[in-house]
C-alpha cells in the first residue's frame, strides 16, 4: 500500500496516541495516586500546561476527526468538478496536518522541559526543583532521587510519563509530516490535476 492509500490509516492513527495522551497527562497530576499534590499545588510547574490534554489530545482528536472526515468520499462536493473538490479536500488536509504538528511540538517541547528540570518535591530543605540545575543530568544518577522524599517515587513517575509524552508527541509529528507529504503528492502527482480547466465553448 502506497503513502497515498494510507492517508486514512495515518489520520485513524492519531486518535489513539490522543485518547493516550489525555490519560497520561491526567496522571501526572496524581504523583503516588493521591489529590493532595495537585490541590495544594505541589506538582511540577509544566503539567499545568495541559500539553497532553489540550493539545497533544483534544485538539489532536478534533484534527484527526476532520481528517479522516476529509479522507472519506462522502465529503460534500466544495465546486462542480470533482478534480477541483478532490484537490481543495488535500489542502485543506494540508493545513490541518501542518496544524496537528504544531500541536504535538508544543506538547513535545513542554514534555521535554518537564523532564529536564525534574520534580517538584519535598527534599530536608522544603519544597523545591532540585534538579533543575542538573541540565537533566539526575535522569542517570539514580543515586540522587531518593533526595525527594515526597510524592513517594515522584522522580520515576515524572519520568516515566513525561517520556511517554515525548515519544506520543514524536509520533502524531510523524503521522503528520507523513500526511502533509502523502497529501502534497496527491496535489502535484497525482492523478487530477491541481488546477481546473476551463470548459471549451
Amino acid at each position: 500500500m502506497g503513502l497515498q492509500e494510507c492517508g486514512g490509516c495515518l489520520s485513524c492513527l492519531l486518535i489513539p496516541l490522543a485518547l493516550w495522551s489525555i490519560v497520561v497527562n491526567i496522571l501526572l497530576y496524581f504523583p503516588d495516586g493521591k489529590t493532595f499534590y495537585a490541590s495544594s499545588n505541589h506538582l511540577t510547574n509544566y503539567v499545568w500546561y495541559f500539553e497532553g490534554i489540550c493539545f497533544s489530545g483534544i485538539m489532536m482528536l478534533m484534527l484527526a476527526a476532520f481528517l479522516i472526515i476529509l479522507d472519506r468520499d462522502a465529503f460534500h462536493q466544495c465546486c462542480q468538478s470533482e478534480s477541483c473538490t478532490k484537490t481543495y479536500r488535500s489542502f485543506i488536509s494540508v493545513v490541518l496536518a501542518l496544524l496537528g504538528i504544531a500541536f504535538s511540538g508544543y506538547s513535545l517541547i513542554i514534555s521535554t522541559l518537564g523532564l529536564v528540570q525534574g520534580p517538584f518535591c519535598k527534599t530536608p530543605d522544603g519544597w523545591e526543583y532540585i534538579f533543575q540545575d542538573t541540565a537533566g543530568s539526575y535522569l542517570l544518577d539514580h543515586t540522587s532521587w531518593s533526595q525527594c522524599s515526597e510524592p513517594a517515587l515522584v522522580v520515576q513517575w515524572n519520568i516515566v510519563l513525561f517520556s511517554i509524552l515525548i515519544v506520543f508527541s514524536g509520533l502524531q509529528i510523524l503521522i503528520c509530516f507523513l500526511k502533509v507529504i502523502a497529501e502534497l503528492k496527491r496535489i502535484l502527482c497525482g492523478t487530477y490535476p491541481v488546477f481546473v480547466q476551463p470548459a471549451l465553448i
